[in-house]
Parts: C-alpha cells; structure tokens; sequence
C-alpha cells in the first residue's frame, strides 16, 4: 500500500493505516527531502477549535475532534505546544451580527469554553486589544505543525514504514490487481493508493481518470514577524471577524511557539503552486493551468475588490501593519523583521468560480484522493486521517 504526500494529513492517514493493519508493508512518498514542507511548514500554527465551520460540514465535525487529538498526540510525544487562547474581535457595529453568527456556528459545534465577551472585557484577556465585542475560544492554541509532522515520521519509521523522500510522483494509472506510480527513476506498484498530494492532488486525481473540477488553485500568504524580544503585543490570538463570503480568516495578530509574533496572512492569487520561497521553476507552467480554468475567471470577477485589496497590503507594508492595528494598536510602533514570510495554500475552485468550502474526498479504481484539504486541515488531521481510512476501507470492500 502506498500514501502520496508527507504532509501532516498524508502522514496523519500513514499512521491510521498502521493503526489498523499493524505490519503492513506501508510506503510513503513525497516530492520533498523531508517531511512537511509544503502547507504543513509554512503556516501560523494554528490548532483551530472549530468556530468558523458550518454545522454538520466535515470541516466543522472534524476539527473539534481533530483539536483534541492534536493536543493529546503532543502530550504523549513531548511535542511543545501552548493552549493560549484566541479572541474573535469586531470593531464595527455591522459586524456584530456577523459575531452573533460566528458565536452560534461555535456552539452548534460544541467548541469548548467559547463564550461572548464585552469590550472591557477583551483588555483583560489581551490588554493591547481594543474591539466593541469579541469571542473568546480558550481552547484554541499554536504548534508547529511540521515539528508533529517529524515526530509521526519516527513514529512511522519505527514501525517499518518505508519512506521515499525526495521523489515525485509524475503519473498515476490502474492497472490489473495494481495501482502504478510513475516517478523519474521508474515506477512502485501498490496494491492500493491514497493520495494527499495537497497542491497538487487535483493533478494526480485526472491523472488517476478523476474529473478535473474542482482544480486547485494556489493562493500566496505573506506574514510580517516581529522578534520575540519585541514588546508582547498578544498573550495569545487575535483575528477579525471574518469575510463569511471567503474562506479565509483575514489578516490576524498571533503569537508562534518560537515567541515570535506574527501578522498575517495576506491571501494573493499565486503564480506557482510550490512558490512559498518566492521562487519556481513551475512558475510559468502552474500560472497557465491557473489561468485556463474557466472557475479562476469566475472567481475574480466575484471577488475583484477583495483582490485588489490583498494586493494593496501585499505591496504596501504600511497598509498590512494598519489593518492589524485596528484592533491591536500596538503594532503599528512595533519592530518588524525586514523579511516576511511565506506560505501557498492549496483552494479547490469549481469550474463555476466557487471556492469549495469543505473537505472533498473522492475514489478513483485504486486510489483514493484527498481532492481539499485546506485549514483547517492540519488541526483536523488525525481526525481526518480517520476519515479518509474509513472512506478508503469501504470503497475497498465494495470493489470486492
């Protein structure tokens, strides 16, 4: 059997395989040298409590489970992670309602100790943040996710899962009793295949015979890092109330588990799915897949004004520090680190412009495909992982 990806969900599923068939001969492949490179080593490290999903979604169910066994995997592996708490915070009256909103969605979800707090009560939580409400989730906290990620790696080695870092998988086809994948130096044969190939699942998926909607479309996050000698800014998270036509959270205040604090991200449409270093060899290749997807267009024509204001903030330093000072004045004094830092998201667009929402896990003979997975999904993924082992276990079956 074979997982392709070794990104926190690929080695999340790895790990639910062993867990259920001890001893099988399991292998795991990934493009890069080392485990988590992509999504998993280039986010906010954020374990999410489940606030902003909509009830009864794979995204919201899976996240709050998803949550407490990230923290229970952490306890039990030494992996250092801080329960800091975040508020959600509305500064305007027209978002109060989206607050209310965002409070019921919580709750309908059974996120732990969310409550409604007061604007006097948001300096005693975080006395550097001014807002007219807010919600507070005690149980949200930070990890680095990629630090997860190489301790289900030893994990997984001593089990005797074999890994094959550093190889690309280029193809994928079905043949008879076998799944074949194609790599630059020849071929591995399995059994069975499930793919969690993040950027560039949508790509392995056709390959497999999938249909090509939804495609992914890249999306580049920049956020600026303050030192952590600098003055503390945030004891623990602070976003804005979100956009509830986007699947992104806008640009937030958060503390890293290195001490560093963060602002960001901005979410810019990408030209290169592997530019999180701001440099690609694919860059010309991906940008053309991007733009020849009738759903790109679509989408930005839907989302146009909220496009060129991500590029206002990309180019202009002044204006990303502004919006984060509307609710955290402090930063626009603070000491920023010249270099920001990157990171690309891998959004499923529909051919009609939409930006799926949630989840999308999908079957082709032999290989199982993880079609979404964006964030929540590093929060969610042991959770997931038994997701996808469970949709994985009952296509097997009924192929037989």
């Amino acid at each position: 059997m074979a997982v392709v990806g070794a990104g926190i969900v690929g080695l999340a599923v790895a790990r639910e395989v062993m867990a259920r068939r001890p001893g099988c001969e399991l292998i795991v492949i990934d493009k890069q040298p080392t485990v988590g490179e992509y999504q998993t080593g280039h986010n906010s490290g954020v374990i999410h409590a489940g606030v902003y999903y909509s009830p009864g979604s794979l995204k919201a169910r899976l996240c709050v489970q998803g949550a407490a066994l990230m923290y229970e995997y952490c306890e039990a592996n030494a992996v250092p992670y801080q329960r800091c708490g975040k508020l959600i915070v509305a500064i305007k009256q027209d978002e109060l309602g989206r607050l209310a909103d965002l409070e019921a969605r919580g709750h309908a979800n059974g996120v732990p100790g969310l409550r409604r707090v007061s604007g006097a009560e948001i300096a005693e939580i975080e006395p550097e943040c001014r807002g007219l409400a807010a919600l507070h989730s005690p149980a949200t906290g930070i990890v680095d996710f990629q630090a997860v990620a190489r301790a289900i790696e030893r994990e997984l080695r001593g089990q005797g899962v074999t890994f094959e870092l550093g190889r690309e998988v280029t193809s994928v086809r079905r043949e008879p009793n076998a799944t074949v994948l194609t790599h630059a130096d020849g071929e591995w044969r399995a059994r069975s295949v499930i793919a969690c190939a993040g950027l560039w699942s949508d790509r392995l998926a056709v390959c497999a015979g999938a249909p090509a909607d939804p495609r992914v479309v890249p999306f580049r996050g920049a956020y600026l890092r303050l030192p952590p000698t600098a003055p503390e800014l945030v004891r623990g998270l602070v976003y804005p109330v979100p956009d509830p036509a986007l699947p992104f959270l806008g640009v937030h205040v958060t503390r890293h588990v290195s001490g560093h604090v963060l602002l960001g991200p901005t979410a810019l449409l990408a030209l290169a799915r592997d530019g999180h270093s701001g440099r690609s060899r694919q860059a010309l290749h991906d940008a053309g897949q991007t733009l020849a997807w009738p759903g790109t267009w679509r989408m930005g024509r839907r989302f146009w004004r909220t496009g060129i204001d991500e590029i206002t903030m990309a180019i202009n330093r002044r204006a990303f520090v502004e919006r984060c000072a509307q609710y955290v004045p402090a930063v626009r004094s603070a000491t920023i680190d010249e270099q920001a830092l990157h990171g690309v998201r891998a959004q499923a667009v529909g051919r009609d412009g939409r930006l799926t929402d949630d989840f999308v896990i999908s079957h082709t003979p032999g290989v199982t495909h993880v079609r979404n997975a964006p964030s929540p999904a590093a929060t969610s993924s042991f959770a997931l992982a038994r997701e996808i082992v469970d949709r994985f276990d009952a296509e097997s079956a009924a192929a037989e």
